[in-house]
């Protein structure tokens, strides 16, 4: 059986633009996807710290250094510039490989740099 995991975070990323008329997605600095593995095209779970609204969509990347956190399409219309995110990928695992699997978590900057890097023990 597999269970569904905490696979990375970015944590209190500061929305940087809104473009509701992009088709969809979220960008992400290149630093931040390195520091959590996160990938291109990777499901995301958002949770607006600021409206409390929720919700998934997939990843783009972002110029390196640039600190972009860009939320494109109808998702742009539940957040807005300024607000702060927390940004979640998830995984399945067996129980023997959640024993070991250590979440990789980035919490962010004001400006969306790597403030502090930490990985979830298991147990």
């Amino acid at each position: 059986m597999l269970r569904e995991a905490l696979f990375a975070k970015i944590h209190r990323a500061t929305v940087t633009l809104c473009n509701p008329d992009y088709m969809g997605s979220i960008t992400i600095d290149q630093d931040l996807l390195d520091a959590t593995g996160l990938r291109i095209n990777e499901k995301v779970l958002i949770a607006d710290i600021d409206s409390m609204n929720r919700f998934e969509t997939y990843v783009f990347r972002g110029a390196r250094g640039s600190g972009v956190i860009g939320v494109n399409g109808a998702a742009a219309r539940l957040t807005g510039v300024g607000h702060r995110v927390i940004i979640m990928s998830f995984c399945h695992l067996s129980l023997e490989e959640m024993r070991s699997h250590r979440p990789k978590v980035v919490i962010c900057t004001p400006d969306n740099k790597v403030g502090e890097s930490l990985a979830y023990d298991p147990d």
